[in-house]
């Protein structure tokens, strides 16, 4: 495997390499992750798709660009991975509302279904979307062995528009899909949070898919707003600094983590990123920076080496709500990260509105505001 990571520095209109690594083949990857306003100026990512017609280029829009150790606006970071033996094959599907989500991950794994299948590495339209559906379109379809991972575009603390590239120019309301293939393949990955909760847990009386409505036979916006106080001026980006976490039950040890993408005044609703299913159990979170960090190491510690020889892809995907949270400090969860993995690991990513990753192993789930990792070698 050949690894080459750069970027692109809107500010200088400059790539940070005097020409593209010459590394285009069927079984090269290109990943990119931009600014959304990337759509209404895709020159340089024109002259990507350009230099890499034989490849299979994927990316999409951000709540802020990871490259090491760095967070970046308004940029561009590509890593190109050249496997030696792994083959890659890439598939989109359109999606325009929630109620299409579970088709279009039904599509996509059917698409990508097939011998050798190791791992399936997902970018989606970040605000059209049912997270959890989706998901269930991918796990209905494929085995449990298959690693599925990846995260939902960003558009900063906006909420207004997201795009995915898939060996075309952005485009909003797509869904794109890698597949790698053979036993060469070395994929890890790792999820985890540091929220604390708090206040009372209460009871999900009242939902539609991803729709909040009442809680212990409340209006949830009321209530969040009350929690929130004069921060509730800001709603939807200020809920991003109190996610719910969610159980099925009780006697539930696990728990989902969901984080506001729109609020509805008329109705008292909030949408969320995924599934609120009504019984469900739901209380409030906030953060703990120290917790936060831990979080984002413990992500990358949960990653073994598996035999991957030579250069270590590493895709680092962390929720808006994390950064906000962070602030200035957001570039220590991207340093943990990096320490805790193998020496020579290069990690390019993004601030997202979702994170896809198995818990530990076994089927795929929706999370937000963790700090997920996918790695990617060969051995």
């Amino acid at each position: 495997m050949k690894l080459e990571k750069f970027s692109f520095n809107s500010e200088t209109g400059r790539w940070t390499v005097p020409s593209f690594p010459p590394l285009d083949s069927e079984r090269t990857l290109v990943v990119v992750f931009g600014s959304s306003g990337l759509r209404e100026k895709p020159g340089a990512l024109k002259d990507l798709l350009k230099a890499y017609p034989s490849s299979h280029i994927v990316g999409c829009s951000t709540a802020g660009e990871i490259d090491q150790a760095t967070i970046s606006d308004n940029s561009i970071v590509v890593a190109v991975a050249k496997f030696d033996a792994g083959e890659v094959c890439t598939a989109s599907a359109p999606v325009s509302s929630g109620k299409d989500s579970f088709a279009c991950g039904q599509s996509l794994a059917q698409s990508l279904n097939g011998p050798g299948l190791r791992g399936i590495f997902v970018l989606s339209e970040g605000l059209r979307i049912n997270g959890s559906e989706l998901l269930r379109g991918f796990n209905s379809t494929l085995p449990e062995s298959v690693v599925v991972t990846g995260g939902l575009a960003g558009d900063g603390s906006r909420f207004e528009r997201t795009w995915v590239m898939c060996n075309d120019l952005p485009r909003s309301g797509i869904v794109a899909a890698v597949g790698l293939y053979g036993d060469n393949f070395r994929i890890g990955h790792g999820s985890q949070g540091g929220w604390d909760v708090f206040g009372p847990e209460r009871v999900v009386t009242r939902s539609e898919a991803n729709v909040l409505y009442e809680l212990d036979g409340k209006p949830a916006l009321q209530l969040y707003k009350d929690y929130l106080g004069e921060r509730a001026s800001g709603l939807p980006a200020t809920a991003l600094l109190f996610p719910l976490a969610l159980r099925s039950g009780a006697q539930d040890q696990k728990s989902l983590v969901r984080t506001v993408l729109a609020v509805d005044e008329k109705t008292q609703s909030m949408t969320f990123a995924g599934d609120i299913p009504q019984g469900s159990l739901a209380q409030l979170m906030k953060a703990n920076f120290d917790r936060l960090i831990d979080g984002a190491s413990g992500s990358a510690s949960m990653i073994r080496a598996d035999g991957a020889l030579g250069p270590v892809l590493v895709l680092a995907i962390s929720c808006v709500g994390r950064r906000l949270v962070l602030g200035e400090r957001a570039e220590e969860e991207i340093e943990a990260t990096l320490e805790a993995l193998p020496e020579g690991a290069r990690q390019i990513g993004f601030y997202s509105y979702g994170e896809i990753s198995p818990y530990a192993s076994g089927h795929c789930s929706l999370h937000n505001q963790t700090m997920t990792l996918t790695t990617i070698g060969e051995g």
